[in-house]
């Protein structure tokens, strides 16, 4: 199978291809770069292009038969009204874009990001695939990029939404921003530690995309996060407990937003996610416990 992940020399790019390559697959990764990062030791192929504009990327996306969309700017820096139009088109133009490559009545599947930040600040409500949308920045971002997406559908192909946790794991990503103040002694929660944190293990993560991509009956949209997630002040202690450090230092909601602006309201908020869809269809989470989790990726 020829598989193309967009976004694919990034944190969460670099395991998908070495989870595809493992299985036999052909892995064409698109990103900003053509730095590999270690994850296809030469086995990829590599194209280097800002796909956020049409361009000769898009033949490998005619060609594919799978394709996994994770293009997008990093929303986790302070939001001036550039940066956020930045972050908009990054994912919207490329979702754009692949659309417009697809050859029409190919049989193609495209598993296209989303994330959890589609709900807003769903305060402790339970949040499964069916709940409705939320109306802050990422929530009308995360809507978007899903219409987007959807385009595919009138091409024939069939479309997955893979609603992303934060997604945990040894080498970055948000656990790689985490440790270094736990490990100083300098960590806890994030304001009242009250927000839920839907996360997921990067090994689940990768098993959860490969199992949609896999199954023919199944489309639309998927939390892709554990099935239990766990409150900001729970996570701190479970990080803490893991490296034999306390949790006893809050990071002030207030200093956060003076630091960060808009974007301290990501942090300070939270979903309830819970990936009904996905266990409903059959799979298996290797990690459904963050003690599990932790323990794996800290050891």
């Amino acid at each position: 199978m020829q598989v193309l992940i967009t976004g694919g020399t990034g944190f969460v790019g670099r395991h998908l291809a070495r989870g595809f390559l493992d299985q036999g697959h052909a892995v064409t990764l698109v990103g900003s770069s053509y730095g590999e990062h270690g994850a296809c030791a030469g086995a990829c192929r590599t194209l280097q292009a800002d796909t956020s504009r049409p361009g000769n990327w898009q033949q490998s996306a005619a060609e594919a038969d799978l394709i996994i969309n994770l293009t997008g700017r990093t929303i986790f820096k302070r939001w001036t009204p550039r940066y956020k139009q930045q972050i908009y088109d990054s994912r919207i133009l490329t979702t754009r874009n692949i659309v417009a490559a697809l050859p029409p009545g190919r049989s193609v599947v495209l598993v296209s990001t989303s994330a959890v930040g589609y709900y807003g600040d769903g305060r402790d409500a339970l949040l499964p695939e069916t709940a409705p949308a939320g109306n802050d920045f990422l929530a009308r971002l995360s809507v978007d990029w899903e219409q987007a997406a959807l385009g595919a559908l009138a091409k024939g192909a069939r479309v997955v939404l893979a609603r992303f946790g934060i997604v945990l794991a040894a080498d970055g990503g948000a656990l790689a921003k985490m440790l270094p103040p736990f490990r100083l002694f300098a960590g806890g929660p994030i304001g009242s530690g009250r927000q839920w944190f839907p996360w997921i293990h990067m090994a689940d993560l990768v098993a959860a995309i490969e199992f949609l991509a896999g199954r023919g009956d199944l489309s639309g949209a998927f939390n892709l996060c554990s099935p239990q997630p766990v409150t900001n002040r729970e996570l701190a202690q479970a990080l803490g407990h893991s490296l034999g450090r306390p949790a006893i230092m809050p990071t002030p909601g207030l200093a956060l937003k003076l630091l960060m602006g808009e974007m301290a309201g990501v942090l300070l908020a939270g979903q309830r996610a819970v990936p009904e869809r996905l266990t409903a269809a059959g799979f298996q989470f290797q990690f459904p416990r963050l003690d599990q989790a932790l323990a794996d990726l800290l050891k």
